[in-house]
């Protein structure tokens, strides 16, 4: 499986038609945050796969464009504080956001992403059960405490992430947030069985579906029994 994945700023080959050619072979999208509406509504309309996405710290409550006002990207899927099924059987989960650091919206306190991050974990379980697997993929704007974060305040990773990350072991955490500068910037670091992605800009993903079939036949073999 092929998978986009757009964070932070927009690029002009995937806000024009040229999207088609270059990623024509994509199954999936999904958005780390901090991109308009208008963009993500854009790359569904030309793509035609599905989109999941998570806000970003600079998210605005409402953007207005020609279509009107609307508080959430048409025709995508937030995954702020659910665990969803894809329809190709991708386990998928989000938060939004980042650490509180003024009175903008989509911010919170360390204790409010542990919070959060608590109220997926009875969806997690529950995929356990019925799928053999807790998650595949991890969606955040934030990345998670010490992958990929810096000092300062704004841009400090959330501890509950991390530790989420360690216990459930998604294939993928996804991120954005954090904005990539030099060549030589870390983006991609593995955590125990999970590879930690900054999405900055735009990333390509390729899922070893064959593998999650593995996992799943196993976990049927086990309950046949």
């Amino acid at each position: 499986m092929k998978i986009l994945s757009v964070s932070d700023v927009e690029l002009g080959f995937i806000y024009s038609p040229l999207i088609i050619d270059r990623f024509k072979d994509v199954d999936l999208v999904i958005s780390c945050g901090d991109l308009p509406y208008y963009y993500l509504e854009f790359i569904i309309s030309l793509l035609n796969v599905p989109l999941y996405y998570v806000r970003g710290n600079h998210a605005s409550p409402i953007e207005s464009g020609s279509g009107g006002d609307r508080s959430s990207p048409w025709g995508a899927i937030d995954l702020h504080q659910k665990a969803r099924r894809a329809a190709n059987g991708l386990l998928l989960a989000g938060i939004e956001g980042s650490v509180r650091y003024n009175l903008g919206p989509y911010q919170y306190s360390q204790g409010e992403m542990w919070w959060m991050v608590w109220k997926l974990v009875p969806g997690l379980f529950l995929n356990k059960l019925r799928f053999g697997r807790y998650l595949d993929i991890f969606v955040s704007h934030a990345p998670p405490w010490q992958i990929h974060d810096k000092t300062d305040l704004p841009h400090q990773g959330i501890k509950a992430f991390r530790w989420l990350i360690d216990v459930f072991q998604p294939a993928y955490h996804l991120h954005g947030h954090i904005h990539v500068y030099r060549q030589d910037e870390v983006t991609e670091s593995l955590e125990k069985n999970t590879w930690v992605v900054n999405s900055y800009g735009y990333r390509v993903l390729v899922l070893d579906m064959d593998t999650i079939a593995q996992r799943i036949t196993i976990h049927n073999q086990r309950r046949a029994f």
